[in-house]
């Protein structure tokens, strides 16, 4: 099935995830047979529901690569690991290519050239694992219908199709692209998959290299990933993990003067963004209590290193875009 059928019944309930399941089970054996499959695995809500569907219809015919870039917030390789590896007994490559990336951005300040720089590399990085792997004939890929519908109306290159080598050809695997976001999420929990994976918020590809404006060092990189761990912790707790859409981190290239144990410290600032959107084109700010920003300042000002202001940012889309970059 190539489109959304124009009566397709919205996947709302338990029921009718286990009977898409079940139908796309038995067309992905049809189609893969004995065959191997490949999929680049971030541990984004999409790749992983593709990964668990792949996992219970042909097990270790499935080879998942998951290529840490060193840009993804705390916690999240090892929840790759742990989820896909130990609990689902997938058949995972784990790539650590930190010191690649980070060198290849090394004094890089222009936001779209970080961005080009991180694509191509995860590409490089990624078919080079495909090489070392024998017999492989399908690819797999996150593909939902709102990517489909977006580059059919030229809003965005379709990512997910493109970019690896001309040497390598595949057929294409997409065995959720006519499913809208929230169907991927009621499915991706019918498949077993951990909460926190499948309603974790939106990522973009370049990670927390597009919320550390200008060139990226490691320092800075650590305390954006440091201080995006206490916001998170900090929103779930007070009950607002569910109802804001998008929150986190931000820590700019520029330093001001504070004072950390009596002297003077020339430190970053950290910005936090919090934003309420319906379709991404238009965002409202969220009104956090006074009470939990004191808290987040103390915490953020006294665990991360090299930090000694925290500000917020107020701006709507427009005139502000979601990312801060």
């Amino acid at each position: 099935m190539n489109r959304r059928p124009d009566d397709m019944v919205r996947i709302t309930t338990p029921e009718l995830a286990d009977a898409f399941i079940e139908e796309q089970i038995k067309a992905l054996r049809e189609q893969i047979g004995d065959k191997k499959v490949l999929l680049a695995l971030s541990g984004g809500v999409d790749s992983s529901v593709v990964a668990a569907m792949l996992i219970k219809a042909i097990g270790d015919q499935l080879v998942s690569v998951h290529v840490n870039h060193g840009l993804l917030r705390k916690g999240e390789p090892e929840q790759v690991i742990e989820v896909f590896r130990n609990q689902l007994k997938a058949n995972l490559v784990y790539v650590d290519a930190t010191d690649r990336f980070l060198d290849k951005l090394a004094g890089v300040a222009e936001p779209e050239k970080k961005r080009m720089i991180i694509g191509n590399e995860f590409i490089e990085v990624f078919a080079e694992e495909a090489r070392k792997l024998d017999g492989i004939d399908f690819l797999a890929q996150g593909t939902i219908w709102p990517d489909i519908l977006e580059s059919e109306h030229g809003i965005k290159a379709h990512h997910n199709a493109g970019g690896l080598p001309e040497d390598m050809s595949f057929e294409l695997v997409e065995p959720i692209k006519i499913l809208f976001k929230d169907e991927v999420r009621i499915v991706g929990e019918r498949l077993g998959l951990p909460h926190g994976m499948v309603y974790r918020q939106p990522f973009p590809g370049p990670g927390l290299g597009v919320r550390c404006p200008g060139a990226i060092t490691r320092d800075r990189l650590e305390a954006v990933r440091e201080s995006d761990a206490i916001l998170r912790e900090e929103f779930a707790k007070n009950g607002l993990e569910g109802k804001v859409w998008q929150y986190f981190t931000v820590v700019p290239d520029f330093k001001s003067v504070g004072i950390k144990e009596g002297k003077r410290a020339d430190e970053w600032a950290c910005i936090i963004r919090a934003v309420n959107t319906k379709d991404a084109m238009t965002a409202t700010v969220e009104n956090i209590p006074f009470e939990l920003m004191e808290h987040l300042v103390e915490r953020i000002t006294h665990e991360v290193p090299g930090i000694n202001r925290v500000l917020y940012d107020f701006t709507p889309k427009p005139t502000g875009t979601i990312e801060f970059e």
